[in-house]
């Protein structure tokens, strides 16, 4: 399916309408897969104004398209370095001068001080103008085999999660839960895990980004799992808090159904046309209600995609709004130091209400489990 990489390349062109004869350097690995298919470390793509597009790739690197849904790099001029070649970006930009361009757009948000600067010695006669990112802009959009292989992801991430609920947990480390849940995520199909998997119990619960540690998992003990597969290069997250033991305790209810409604709410606010921070705010509101917003993070949530954490950003200060086929999470979270605490997030495509609202590809259930 070549083809869509043609057709994303020719997007990219036509968003970026030129004066004169430009050609655009796109640097970022991400950015190189996501318009060519091609994962191989240090390759850069040469976007022609003609049509005639270079895949540079560094002498001795295996081109791996194996992990991509949409094809190879069939279509592409593929030009494998000769050995002792530095940089595949300065070649792009020695390539680029000796095509007679006048200008070249960089990605400046990818490239250092020193690579710049390696780009303007190698073509001292090439003008440097930034490209921005366009291309993270042209995916914040997916299209269909896209999602089809976020909800495949999704799917893995769910029976991962599911099984291990069924396993025995007291007594075992955050560490070897971790473990257990990337290994259960490779047994299901994943390529690997969207990001470090994080497993929470007791005081350590509901923390953001909080690495797995020896502490066993106890009685009592709230337990957070924050999760995700990558398949065929694209990755899902969710996350859940359940309750160790034969009941919750009070508190650990009513902060439960509290973090449960904010998310609930964030859900529900997903429409295209809706404001990145009214997402955010529709999903704070309810903890900064019970007093909890000087515990709340910047943002309850961002767009998944080929990275997690790509655009969009769902916070107070974000500026923009959603449109049709967005993938997103909605996380939000209470950590009380000392206590523990539960985040919940799921991931979702972002769908008109006509349409039947926003999708939810991750399922597992958020009722309270006492586990």
């Amino acid at each position: 399916m070549s083809e869509v990489h043609a057709a994303r390349r020719s997007r990219l062109r036509d968003r970026r309408p030129t004066a004169g004869n430009e050609a655009a350097l796109v640097s970022r690995s991400f950015n190189v897969r996501y318009l060519t298919g091609c994962s191989a470390p240090g390759a850069v793509l040469l976007l022609g104004a003609d049509g005639h597009d270079t895949l540079l790739s560094p002498s001795g690197t295996a081109v791996d398209t194996r992990a991509d849904p949409l094809g190879g790099t069939d279509g592409l001029r593929r030009v494998v370095l000769p050995g002792g070649t530095a940089d595949a970006a300065v070649a792009a930009a020695e390539l680029a001068a000796s095509r007679s361009v006048a200008a070249l757009a960089v990605e400046e948000h990818d490239l250092t001080v020193a690579r710049h600067r390696a780009l303007a010695s190698a073509a001292p006669g090439l003008r440097l103008i930034d490209l921005g990112r366009a291309v993270e802009q042209q995916r914040l959009v997916k299209d269909e085999e896209e999602l089809a292989a976020l909800r495949t992801a999704a799917e893995i991430t769910d029976q991962a999660l599911g099984e291990l609920l069924e396993s025995i947990l007291v007594g075992r480390t955050e560490r070897h839960l971790a473990l257990e849940l990337e290994r259960r995520l490779m047994d299901h199909g994943a390529d690997g895990p969207a990001f470090p998997t994080s497993v929470a119990t007791g005081r350590n619960s509901g923390r953001t980004g909080h690495r797995p540690t020896d502490r066993r998992v106890e009685e009592g003990d709230f337990l957070t799992v924050r999760l995700g597969a990558r398949y065929r290069g694209y990755r899902c997250q969710i996350g859940r808090t359940f309750v160790i033991g034969p009941a919750p305790a009070d508190w650990q209810i009513e902060l439960y159904e509290l973090v449960f409604a904010a998310q609930r709410a964030g859900r529900e606010a997903l429409a295209p046309g809706v404001e990145y921070r009214e997402v955010d705010r529709a999903a704070r509101q309810p903890l900064e209600g019970a007093g909890y917003g000087e515990l709340l993070e910047t943002g309850t949530g961002h767009g998944v995609g080929l990275e997690i954490g790509e655009d969009p950003r769902l916070s107070p200060a974000a500026m923009g709004k959603l449109d049709a086929c967005v993938p997103v999470t909605v996380e939000p979270g209470v950590h009380l130091p000392g206590r523990g605490g539960v985040r919940i997030g799921d991931t979702l495509v972002v769908r008109p209400q006509a349409d039947g609202g926003p999708e939810l590809l991750t399922i597992t259930t958020k009722e309270l489990l006492a586990l």
